[in-house]
């Protein structure tokens, strides 16, 4: 502050809080739904209203609603609040790690745990847990407050991450995994069985256009990006099955939105409708049967089972395997029980 502005002057400052620049190839797309999928946890509704504001600008300069982005502009979104701090505080939370080295280390997830502070989870995570462990973390460009991750997985799902130790670990693990290079298979249970047994979900997902918290398939490939994922049935409990999902891309929920987009939602995934009885009779018996199930396993049923990459300095490939937590076990267990005695 200038030593003649009064303190209350100040109320009129913006503070930027998201700066995008658009890629060379970006198609003419309204400025509400490109921003739409660039920022978590805003509606569609604050959006307009932020540029109605005038807080959201291209290139310096205020837009029109009605704005479509070209390639490279830069928008902006500024706000009379500052955005929130991005330092992370480091907690004392017990990490299960599978591997570790100098250069980086690998952790078995359990269930439950958010991988990053961010709306509504600012502490207890994964990042809260690295940071009481580990100093000096590298970040990622643009990923501030988010120190030695390269991937993440959701909440509720159980299983295996990569963490950097170092800036060369972090540039050589993000390099793989933009190039598709990471080998990552997933254990599912869904709803159903899958037919063909084995294939390929080559569909694009994104943002819903109708509720943000979740992620849908755009068949017509005229909204989301582009998202691949290798399916194979392991077991089949004719009601549900046990099957393996092997990923090339890693878009948000890109699993839970491919396996319902083809008819077979992961059991007890609740955001996309698996906590209900999709396949089976209509006996009071068997609705009774599934609710236990759900209590035994209070979430989807996804867990990132394996883990593949080139180790950045030896350049030898590693791979890691875990096993199925308990939940997940003692839920196929019981299906195993339900279908060989009914």
């Amino acid at each position: 502050m200038r030593q003649d502005e009064e303190p209350d002057e100040l109320d009129d400052e913006l503070f930027e809080h998201h700066r995008i620049v658009a890629d060379a190839g970006q198609s003419l797309l309204r400025i509400d739904k490109f921003l739409m999928d660039r920022l978590p946890n805003v509606t569609r509704s604050k959006i307009q209203t932020g540029i109605h504001d005038g807080f959201v600008k291209v290139n310096d300069k205020p837009i029109k609603p009605n704005y479509k982005v070209h390639p490279l502009d830069v928008i902006t979104v500024e706000l009379p609040e500052p955005p929130r701090d991005t330092d992370v505080k480091p907690e004392n939370i017990p990490l299960n790690i599978v591997f570790e080295d100098e250069h980086l280390l690998v952790v078995n997830k359990e269930a439950g745990m958010v991988v990053h502070p961010a709306y509504q989870n600012w502490t207890g995570t994964l990042v809260n847990a690295l940071t009481f462990h580990f100093q000096n973390l590298p970040e990622m460009k643009n990923n501030a407050g988010r120190p030695g991750l390269v991937h993440r997985i959701d909440k509720d799902t159980s299983g295996l991450l990569v963490i950097a130790k170092t800036e060369v670990a972090m540039t050589s693990l993000a390099k793989q995994f933009f190039d598709h290079s990471i080998e990552r298979t997933y254990n599912a249970i869904v709803w159903g069985v899958p037919d063909p047994e084995e294939g390929t979900i080559n569909v694009n997902v994104g943002r819903s256009l109708k509720d943000r918290r979740i992620t849908t398939a755009f068949p017509e490939g005229d909204f989301g990006r582009t998202a691949i994922t290798h399916y194979k049935l392991l077991k089949d409990l004719r009601y549900v099955s046990l099957i393996e999902c092997r990923l090339e891309t890693g878009r948000t929920h890109q699993i839970r939105a491919h396996m319902k987009y083809i008819g077979h939602t992961l059991f007890n995934d609740a955001t996309y409708g698996g906590n209900d009885v999709l396949k089976g009779t209509v006996f009071s018996k068997y609705k009774q049967f599934v609710d236990n199930c759900f209590k035994i396993i209070p979430r989807q049923a996804l867990h990132a089972k394996s883990l593949g990459f080139i180790h950045p300095t030896t350049q030898k490939f590693l791979q890691f395997d875990s096993e199925l937590p308990n939940d997940f076990k003692e839920v196929l267990e019981k299906w195993e029980n339900y279908v060989k005695n009914h």
